[in-house]
């Protein structure tokens, strides 16, 4: 083993310029993104998912896209115009650690990418059990962990659909700019029957009806610190209907951030047939919320 494998330096584009969040600006706007302390609007962690895809298929081939799982902890934000490189390093047979970089060596993101069925612990799956108390939370003090999504809840994805507010492009929009083209996302191939849904777009399909759902005290502002992709039953497949489920597994915070991780589970439309999992770990900014206790913002 110890095979190691780089990709092609990438610029990555911002494509959440326009998103909203609950009614107002996200922290992809540039002149919100600034007054928060930030250089700009970032671009989205996912996006640099997708420059692992080509490397990873190269280790597994088509297992890969029906059971393999990234599993990221994103590091540094990256804002337009920024190049960055993947690189992956095989440790088993179903196991690679995976990083990303800027051209001056900062990180970008750390993952780990397995194949399953049996995936080990991942890198968040770590994370998560080296979480301490949330101890009291503000903006997250009607969360509790537990709490479960709207039953009945379907998504889908067709290549010219509207994303939504939270993503104001299609797929189709996506595709034109996403940095490894492939095959698969506009062609049915390999007896899947539809082209399949990049990596990087699962949580776009996970999100597109519940992210802001959760009792999250507003005006706030949130980012994706920590992303795990698994297929089970894999690919998940364009214009196929899916029935989630979503439940908060953690609450957290940092000195900056209070956090929620939820675990969203992809069936079929039946219901019967477990899909694809998604966990991420969303930071809502303590500095965003008006009313935040100042004694209890960092200096």
């Amino acid at each position: 083993m110890g095979k190691m494998l780089s990709g092609p330096w990438r610029k990555p584009v911002q494509m959440l310029q326009e998103q909203t969040y609950s009614g107002g600006k996200s922290l992809h706007d540039d002149g919100l993104a600034e007054r928060l302390g930030f250089a700009a609007g970032p671009i989205e962690g996912p996006t640099h998912f997708s420059q692992f895809v080509p490397l990873l298929e190269t280790l597994w081939g088509q297992d890969w896209f029906e059971r393999g799982c990234f599993s990221a902890h994103f590091q540094t934000m990256v804002f337009e115009g920024e190049s960055v490189r993947a690189h992956v390093e095989q440790v088993s047979e179903t196991r690679a650690l995976c990083r990303a970089e800027k051209e001056d060596g900062t990180p970008v993101l750390l993952a780990s990418a397995t194949l399953g069925p049996d995936h080990g612990e991942t890198l968040l799956e770590a994370r998560r059990a080296k979480l301490r108390p949330s101890g009291e939370l503000v903006i997250l003090a009607d969360m509790k962990t537990g709490m479960t999504g709207t039953e009945g809840e379907l998504a889908h994805m067709h290549p010219d659909q509207h994303m939504g507010d939270l993503y104001p492009f299609s797929l189709s929009d996506k595709l034109e700019a996403i940095t490894e083209p492939h095959t698969y996302y506009s062609q049915a191939a390999n007896g899947w029957g539809a082209p399949i849904v990049p990596l990087e777009m699962v949580s776009v399909l996970g999100n597109y009806t519940g992210m802001s759902n959760w009792p999250v005290k507003r005006p706030s502002i949130g980012l994706f610190a920590d992303l795990e992709i698994r297929m089970i039953y894999g690919p998940l497949l364009v214009g196929q209907t899916y029935k989630l489920t979503r439940e908060i597994i953690a609450l957290s915070q940092s000195r900056r951030a209070e956090n929620y991780w939820v675990r969203t589970r992809f069936f079929d439309e039946s219901g019967k047939t477990l899909k694809a999992e998604m966990m991420l770990n969303h930071g809502v900014l303590k500095a965003s919320y008006p009313d935040y206790p100042a004694h209890l913002l960092p200096e």
